[in-house]
């Protein structure tokens, strides 16, 4: 590494909107240069660059084909020297027989590329005069043809809890100081205990940090956040460790590595793997009390071959990623069946022209179903729905305006998967995979032997090829039914139970929510035979047992059975035999919103399963929220993108902005008469999607795709950053709510007359709101008769003092309760004697 008192580079512009950075090196090994602009760090940097001297000239290589790259691609390295290019003996051993081709575009820079033509690890050879020089022989990890990539990131690590209690973000803003006086906005996030924290806090300088926090334009109490980052804290991705199965693992079977982080410091873990199947990846903490820095990772190939593994922290890759992994053992012997179909540009569709949409939804009933449209302006009208055979159902309507009309369909008062659905009126769709739904209980679960079934929503998506691929243990028939109305109906048989995978593309690309895992459950008679009752799919209340019973009817085998939650996640069902062939099914609700109750006997769904149950009422519903604004179309790199989402009619709910993209970006929210605005800057140059959630259900269009224009250097995963925000209920002529942000834990409160009063005399103390933020004083004090006291008055001092007064007219201990906002203040309800 370069050390102080060496000289710096010399940055000369080239009026064409670049520049050129020269430096001359006077020590051998691994130098990094730091690009700034503005004070900011340039995205992409810092580069490493490795120096040798051969006759006290300097030979340096660098380049990302010195590192990894995929097979059947042509990669690229360069060598800068100081002496003619014949002294230069450049060779890559490999797998495979590889050709190198030497250029010399500029005076002492030499470019270097070769193919791969099979995967596994190739050395690079760089040798001046017959010596290699330093860090050669380079060894190069390169993966399959037909890459399939799998990846996750572990935020915990990375987060910096600031303070607070039970924090709302709308309207909050963070900007970090770092020691090199820099200035970057933050990404926050709150904590499941309410308080607020950093959500990706990469330290990569020693020094303070200094956190500015401001909501609605005010100081956040606790503001500026003082960080103080030494050696323990700062990021260093060479410290973290792994060891396992980073070599060698075996198809089909999960793979174990553990990850420690001990002394690294704050940083997120990324992870990804790549290879010519996709494998499955989960992290998690190894334990949480005797190991908290340690992380068991667990990969799952489903094919032996060549996968490339990467682990980063902070994202800078740990020593010895990326991986090279020699997966060995079995075939599956899974089979893959794919279908494609043509699909024509739909014809614009004007006001007052008669619509429709048909769908298939296997079990459901023309009573169950309900459909909507709603205009541009909010407007809503009930479509007509009519059965049709194999359950097919005709839904239509008549559009009024021309724009982005909004169809949701729901069974039992539940969106389906898909809806609310976007209709452009007027004009051609937008066109693109992205536009792309596809849902439906097919896409979920599946039987042996019978036709499974999902729907594929392609209206919006423009022309182009549709296909449809299956893959698992028996080959899927597989059939494709265009209804000419949007919709495409996809039905396959298999013969075989286990775990398949359906993938879904459009131009090649695979449309959102693919590819997705689907299990077959066995062909199972007894299943069918069983039946359920007194299951009540709404009217039920949170934190209130939700139960239900399950009669076998005469056949025996065992039944199991999991709840999974409106957030995601699974519940445990409680079973219980009561009788011979009848059990009681138990779980306790904790949140509002769509359960979901999965029953299985001898690992068959019964008749129904998954059940849904509407816990508490869903008030909001996502129909009526629109997203739109410059934001969802276009961006340049270190600018901030605004869009705006429209809550108007839509009730109260939580309100989720996830963007995803080659950089992390901040996201800030602001509320507005209408709705919330959304910002987010992006640091690198490429396709972001911006995807908006209301109640855990995409509102219509969602993904936005964004293309963000500008230079910067991505990361090697997809990064993706999200805020939630609970909303208030917006009506039509209403204005944005005052919202007041305060920490009660900030309240100071002294004075004797908080412990002991007198009968008959005032008693007073005094209140200190001065680093509290914005809230409501309220102070109430009972007597011992349980009857508020007679006389209890507050006074503005001055500034931010207040002095409170009493009179107790009755002897006993009181309770004096102090609020601010919502929350009680530290030490209150105190307990005042009056004597």
């Amino acid at each position: 590494m370069p050390v102080a008192g060496l000289p710096s580079p010399a940055i000369q512009a080239n009026k064409d909107g670049s520049v050129t950075v020269n430096y001359v090196p006077t020590q051998n090994g691994v130098h990094e240069l730091n690009l700034s602009y503005n004070e900011t760090p340039v995205e992409g940097t810092a580069f490493r660059v490795t120096v040798d001297s051969s006759d006290g000239r300097f030979v340096s290589a660098y380049g990302p084909g010195l590192v990894q790259g995929i097979c059947g691609e042509r990669l690229h390295f360069f060598v800068a020297k100081g002496g003619p290019s014949q002294d230069l003996d450049i060779t890559v051993d490999g797998p495979t027989k590889t050709e190198v081709v030497k250029k010399e575009e500029k005076p002492g820079l030499l470019t270097v590329e070769y193919v791969p033509l099979g995967a596994g690890e190739y050395k690079i050879s760089i040798k001046a005069k017959g010596k290699h020089i330093q860090g050669s022989p380079f060894s190069a990890k390169i993966s399959g043809e037909g890459r399939k990539k799998s990846q996750l990131t572990v935020s915990t690590p990375g987060e910096y809890v600031l303070g607070g209690q039970d924090v709302d973000l709308t309207g909050m803003v963070a900007w970090m100081k770092t020691p090199l006086s820099t200035i970057e906005q933050c990404l926050l996030k709150k904590m499941p205990n309410g308080k607020l924290a950093i959500a990706a806090f990469q330290p990569k300088k020693k020094g303070v940090y200094s956190v500015d926090v401001t909501q609605d334009g005010m100081k956040f109490p606790g503001t500026p956040f003082q960080i103080q980052v030494g050696d323990s804290e700062l990021s260093s991705s060479a410290k973290v460790k792994a060891t396992g199965a980073l070599k060698e693992g075996t198809a089909g079977k999960w793979n174990d590595i553990i990850v420690d982080i001990s002394g690294a410091g704050y940083g997120t873990l990324g992870i990804s793997m790549e290879g010519s199947h996709r494998p499955d990846l989960t992290c998690k903490q190894a334990d949480i009390l005797t190991r908290k820095n340690e992380y068991l990772l667990q990969y799952r190939p489903p094919e032996p071959g060549i996968y490339l593994l990467n682990i980063q922290f902070a994202n800078d890759h740990i020593t010895g990623s990326p991986y090279m992994v020699n997966v060995g053992g079995k075939p599956s012997g899974n089979v893959r069946e794919t279908v494609t179909q043509e699909i024509q540009a739909p014809k614009v569709v004007q006001p007052g022209q008669k619509c429709q949409l048909i769908l298939r939804i296997p079990g459901a009933t023309a009573l169950d179903m309900e459909a909507t449209l709603s205009s541009p302006s909010g407007v809503s009208d009930v479509c007509e729905i009519r059965d049709e055979p194999d359950n097919a159902y005709d839904i239509r309507f008549t559009p009024t305006e021309k724009g982005l009309n909004v169809v949701s369909v729901k069974q039992k008062g539940i969106h389906i998967a898909g809806s609310p659905l976007q209709y452009s009126v007027g004009a051609t769709p937008a066109g693109g995979s992205h536009k792309v739904e596809f849902g439906g209980s097919g896409a979920e679960r599946g039987a042996v032997g019978v036709k499974n079934e999902f729907n594929i929503y392609i209206r919006e998506a423009g022309s182009g090829t549709l296909s449809v691929t299956i893959e698992g243990p028996s080959k899927a028939d597989i059939q494709l039914t265009d209804t000419n109305t949007g919709f495409i109906t996809v039905s396959y048989v298999v013969q075989r139970d286990g775990e398949y995978v359906i993938g879904v593309k459009f131009n090649d690309q695979h449309v959102p929510k693919s590819p997705c895992k689907v299990q077959v459950d066995p062909e199972c008679e007894e299943a069918k035979k069983v039946s359920i009752h007194g299951l009540r799919d709404r009217g039920l209340d949170v934190e209130k047992p939700a139960t239900f019973t399950v009669n076998f009817n005469g056949v025996q085998g065992v039944l199991k059975g999991h709840v999974t939650t409106p957030s995601g996640s699974v519940d445990s069902l409680f079973i219980q035999e009561i009788d011979n062939e009848l059990n009681s099914c138990r779980f306790l609700p904790k949140e509002n919103g769509v359960y979901y109750v999965n029953l299985k006997f001898n690992d068959a769904h019964i008749p129904g399963s998954p059940f849904p149950m509407l816990i508490g009422k869903l008030g909001a519903d996502p129909a009526h929220v629109a997203a739109k604004g410059p934001g969802l179309e276009a961006g340049q790199v270190g600018a901030p993108s605004r869009f705006l989402v429209t809550t108007m009619n839509a009730g109260a709910g939580t309100l989720g902005v996830i963007v995803e993209g080659p950089s992390k970006v901040a996201v800030a929210c602001t509320e507005a008469d209408e709705g919330y605005e959304f910002t987010y800057t992006p640091s690198a140059p490429g396709e972001y999607f911006v995807n908006v959630k209301y109640c855990n259900v995409g509102v219509a269009g969602s993904p936005f795709k964004v293309i963000v224009t500008g230079s910067g250097r991505g990361s090697d995963i997809r990064e993706s950053s999200g805020l939630y925000v609970e909303t208030v209920e917006k009506k039509p002529g209403g204005s944005k709510s005052r919202v007041f942000h305060g920490d009660a834990s900030k309240v100071h409160v002294q004075g004797a007359g908080l412990k002991k009063g007198n009968l008959g005399r005032p008693g007073t103390f005094n209140i200190d709101l001065k680093e509290a933020g914005q809230g409501l004083l309220a102070v109430a004090m009972i007597s011992p008769n349980g009857l508020p006291v007679k006389d209890l008055t507050y006074k503005k001092q001055k500034g931010t003092a207040y002095t409170v007064s009493y009179l107790g007219e009755e002897k006993g201990d009181h309770y004096l309760h102090i609020r601010w906002g919502i929350n009680d203040v530290p030490g209150s309800p105190f307990i005042v004697t009056v004597q």
